[in-house]
């Protein structure tokens, strides 16, 4: 088992402004525990009072934070890539250009962070639930299986869940920190282009 105080990472299901379904975890004590914001509340300034009360150094954000190379390049081509990374291809992920104001707050996040030292980085709880639990189905179809896939995601974990996830939202965000820890500790596996943006799982 890591030594707790090695793992300041915050794992971070990123979701839209003020739908409330922004959800955060992180080991504290000893335990992995979740935080949310709520409806109606600027998720963004939610989430960076939380990264002052918290510390973390690093955080894994179920978010786009980077562009496909297209927009980076002097010169276009009609057969370039407009919607997709190489790494949303590999994954089966949505394009950031569909989901295209989230992703612009994730990338400002991104910066805004950075200009305090704290890492910001890519991950997606989807892809890791089709690694780690393929026997599982109706993963987001109702909360009925959710129980069950916490109970499995405790049995991959060395630290105890605080308290049973709520919603979906939530066992993303353990899923995000469940990827950061695989990071951490050199059990990961990166999607994409280095220079277009790595995904973490």
């Amino acid at each position: 088992m890591r030594n707790e105080a090695t793992l300041q990472h915050m794992g971070v299901d990123y979701g839209a402004k003020q739908a409330g379904t922004t959800a955060a975890a992180m080991l504290l004590h000893g335990q992995l525990q979740v935080w949310q914001s709520a409806k109606g509340q600027d998720a963004d300034k939610w989430l960076i009072d939380l990264l002052q009360k918290l510390q973390p150094k690093v955080l894994y954000v179920d978010a786009p934070l980077t562009l496909p190379k297209v927009y980076t390049q002097a010169n276009h081509s009609p057969t370039s890539d407009y919607f997709y990374r190489q790494a949303d291809r590999e994954l089966q992920a949505m394009s950031p250009m569909f989901i295209g104001g989230l992703t612009a707050r994730a990338i400002k996040l991104r910066v805004q962070l950075a200009e305090k030292g704290v890492a910001v980085l890519e991950t997606y709880p989807s892809a890791l639930v089709r690694q780690l639990l393929p026997q599982l189905p109706n993963y987001k179809k109702g909360l009925a299986a959710l129980p069950e896939f916490a109970e499995v995601l405790q049995g991959l974990l060395q630290y105890k869940l605080l308290e049973i996830p709520q919603n979906w939202h939530q066992f993303d965000a353990l899923l995000a920190w469940f990827s950061g820890y695989r990071h951490q500790v050199g059990q990961s596996l990166l999607y994409g282009d280095a220079r277009e943006g790595r995904v973490i799982i």
